[in-house]
């Protein structure tokens, strides 16, 4: 049997694909979303009974306190995501990522259940071998993973909460994202041709967008023996740098080029390898692979030409 999920921003890169697949596995959902991209990539659901949506924002606790008495569950999507994006408007926020959640965990029942993203990227560069699993020091770097880090804090001390750590997201997307990492580097490969990377040999993890709504479903259904933990969240086999990467595209783009600057700083100074053996230990094995999210990508850039579609 179903049940009441309320999904905060559930409109965007994330819940565009999630949403779907909650509904999909038999929830009744409901979004609150402020649309500040004019999106209406949640169309296809409108003809589905189970579905509903509301426009608003989730700062404002008049509309949210009632949507929250109806929900069993709580997927906080609503943020605005990445470290450009907040240092852009960094009031605007911290007020969405970090004051609003804390205001949504104050009226949330003990008994709701609450799944949340949050981000490796609070791991900073890791230890001295830039290795990360979940009980590793938290070293945040940008203002957005400070925010996540603070706010996780006060999501565990719910009873029914689980955080997913999700590794850099890639994948296409109704609500597409061009700015992240994967899915920019490939963009520049179908597009330009080239990039130029600064210190490429700088690792991360990743995970697919459609991998992120099925560990929301697995949270769901193993939710009786997940809460209360902390999980990471990405591709065992892509911890993998810049260049490794640029490399895989490229097998798929032959003519794609990429130059290691002789000078220069990356201004994102993430650099981590992410065990993700704790979730993996729960049942769970990611679904799409780096590779296939790469061709996934080139073929998806054909249609998508110009740089709207990212959150800067």
């Amino acid at each position: 049997m179903g049940q009441h999920i309320l999904v905060t921003g559930g409109a965007g890169y994330l819940g565009s694909i999630m949403v779907p697949a909650l509904l999909e596995a038999g929830h009744q959902v409901t979004v609150l979303d402020n649309f500040m991209y004019r999106q209406n990539t949640l169309a296809q659901c409108c003809i589905e009974p189970r579905f509903n949506v509301v426009r608003g924002d989730i700062r404002n606790s008049a509309v949210l306190k009632p949507l929250l008495a109806r929900a069993d569950i709580v997927i906080p999507l609503a943020a605005l995501v990445g470290a450009p994006l907040c240092a852009q408007d960094p009031v605007g926020a911290s007020s969405v990522n970090h004051d609003a959640i804390k205001m949504m965990l104050g009226l949330l029942g003990r008994q709701q259940h609450i799944l949340m993203p949050t981000t490796n990227s609070a791991y900073g560069s890791g230890d001295q071998d830039h290795y990360c699993d979940e009980e590793s020091p938290l070293r945040p770097i940008s203002q957005y993973a400070i925010d996540k880090v603070a706010v996780e804090r006060h999501l565990m001390e719910h009873p029914n909460a689980i955080s997913f750590r999700l590794a850099t997201v890639f994948g296409m997307a109704p609500r597409m994202r061009c700015d992240l990492l994967v899915n920019d580097f490939a963009y520049r490969a179908v597009n330009d041709r080239f990039v130029v990377l600064f210190e490429s040999h700088f690792k991360r993890n990743y995970l697919h967008v459609r991998d992120v709504a099925r560990v929301f479903l697995h949270g769901i259904a193993e939710h009786a023996r997940m809460r209360g933990q902390i999980y990471n969240v990405g591709l065992a086999d892509a911890n993998v740098s810049k260049r490794e990467l640029c490399e895989i595209i490229q097998r798929h783009v032959p003519d794609f080029v990429f130059l290691e600057a002789g000078v220069g700083r990356d201004p994102d100074q993430r650099n981590y390898i992410v065990s993700n053996a704790k979730l993996e230990g729960t049942g769970f094995c990611t679904a799409y692979p780096l590779d296939a999210g790469i061709e996934e990508l080139v073929k998806g850039y054909q249609m998508v030409r110009n740089n709207a579609y990212s959150n800067v």
